[in-house]
């Protein structure tokens, strides 16, 4: 087994399990290449007695031949005939585990679970019936069962209203990396960046297991982007649909929507995006925009004062939002691709945008950097439009509204140097806090708070006016 590096809630969860002296099931979602197959062959301390993984697109046929090629390889004898059903399959793994179970803790592995459930397969129910009126009842047996297509994996199996209803006795929803558990990764790989670089590779590449697993010792982080984006056989040069369309059925919607998004980095309401994509306004809009929120390509974020429905919607997938900046439609290739954007005016609006969505996801880091980790907070985002002309809009991408009579009003900006605040951006700070507390009669205390890569450098020119200064070194705080 190898080392697994950060997960230390799934990690502790798993030898929770390990220990718990009951028959689990464990259903396992994430999106691709985040790491869940990784994770469950190494968690554990024993060894997977049974593995098996579904094949995307296969047919009844291949994949039962797929599973019968699976039982051979463990129980190391003659090949095994194909079963004629899945019933007749999971037969099979009962009489292969029967004597396993009965002697010490077991645990088996179904990988890309939605796959296998191809139409009029009988998969699911067969997989029912193996469970409650078997494996259920084995104190010793852990059957793990995994997927990429996170919104099947909740409405089929963890949601399920038929055979499996409120069977599933634990969930992990196998989320990317952290900034610090990527920095702990390159660490245990011996890639050498300071935290700068760190978080670059970030903000292009997110913290993707299989994507960081791509960079090699000794490259800089344009060699690394010019390497896996911009030339030909680049790993993410070419992985922007693989993702989508191995996820979801009819994944044009989802790539309209995201691609919706990754204009409007303000955000998008559910209404704007119907409006933008031409979806129908019913259950399916609801259904596309649940999918890519389970699978973690876009995040609702409630504004200060609403509730749900008034949802704003943002991109918050580094991938995406760095595919269809930079590589989607755009010729570029080869050495020296990244070098010609630097600095420019689209890797000013790409960076602003990535780093913010960044500081969005470490939000439990920030609240420890303001010394809040233990008050409740809700973390929301405000907009006000204007009326007429002479009034001006106002944008928070951040806020964090505590318990304690106190709301952070954050304002994150990306920086090469320390961040300088001229004077009409401290009117525009002033405005922004006097426009909030006007329009949303809050008695609570505003505190503006800068979240910034190296620091402000003249806050003390504006006394008063910034009440917590924050640096990209929080978000390395595991």
């Amino acid at each position: 087994m190898e080392q697994v590096v950060g997960r230390a809630e799934e990690k502790l969860l798993l030898n929770k399990i390990e220990k718990s002296g009951e028959s689990e099931l464990i259903a396992v979602y994430g999106r691709r290449r985040v790491g869940k197959t990784y994770l469950i062959r190494n968690g554990f301390t024993k060894e997977i007695a049974f593995e098996f993984s579904g094949i995307h697109h296969a047919t009844l046929n291949q994949q039962l031949e797929n599973f019968s090629l699976a039982l051979t390889k463990v129980t190391g004898g003659f090949t095994l005939a194909k079963p004629e059903s899945w019933i007749a399959a999971f037969e099979m793994l009962i009489q292969y585990l029967k004597p396993l179970v009965k002697k010490e803790r077991t645990v088996i592995f179904i990988d890309e679970f939605p796959w296998i459930n191809t139409p009029r397969s009988g998969f699911l129910p067969a997989f029912e019936n193996f469970w409650n009126s078997w494996a259920s009842r084995e104190k010793k047996l852990i059957v793990v069962i995994c997927g990429s297509a996170a919104s099947w994996m909740i409405n089929k199996v963890i949601n399920n209203r038929g055979g499996l209803h409120n069977r599933v006795t634990r969930r992990i929803r196998l989320l990317p990396f952290t900034v610090g558990e990527t920095a702990a990764y390159l660490k245990h790989r011996k890639i050498k960046l300071d935290k700068y670089q760190l978080l670059q590779v970030y903000m292009a590449m997110g913290g993707i297991p299989q994507y960081l697993k791509e960079i090699e010792q000794g490259e800089s982080v344009a060699q690394i982007i010019d390497r896996l984006f911009f030339t030909k056989d680049g790993l993410l040069r070419e992985e922007f649909k693989n993702l989508y369309y191995s996820l979801f059925d009819k994944a044009e919607n989802h790539i309209d929507i995201v691609r919706a998004l990754a204009k409007k980095s303000k955000g998008l309401t559910r209404t704007e995006i119907i409006n933008a994509c031409k979806l129908s306004s019913g259950g399916y809009a609801t259904q596309v925009l649940a999918e890519l929120t389970e699978s973690g390509f876009i995040t609702p974020y409630i504004p200060f004062g609403k509730n749900s429905k008034d949802s704003l919607y943002k991109l918050t997938d580094e991938y995406s939002i760095f595919y269809l900046k930079f590589i989607d439609g755009n010729k570029a290739t080869g050495a020296g691709s990244w070098l010609k954007f630097y600095s420019g005016a689209s890797w000013k609006s790409w960076s602003g945008y990535a780093f913010e969505s960044i500081c969005m996801k470490h939000t439990p880091q920030i609240k420890k950097a303001i010394g809040i980790d233990n008050v409740y907070t809700e973390i929301s985002v405000w907009r006000y439009l204007p009326r007429n002309k002479e009034e001006q809009g106002v944008q928070i991408d951040l806020l964090i509204d505590r318990n304690d009579s106190c709301i952070n009003i954050c304002e994150v900006k990306f920086s090469v140097v320390p961040f300088e605040i001229t004077k009409s951006y401290e009117k525009e700070l002033a405005n922004k806090l006097k426009v909030f507390q006007y329009q949303t009669r809050t008695r609570k205390a505003l505190f503006l708070t800068m979240i910034t890569t190296y620091g402000v450098a003249n806050s003390d020119r504006y006394p008063g006016l910034v009440q917590k200064d924050i640096t990209m070194d929080v978000l390395f705080d595991n």
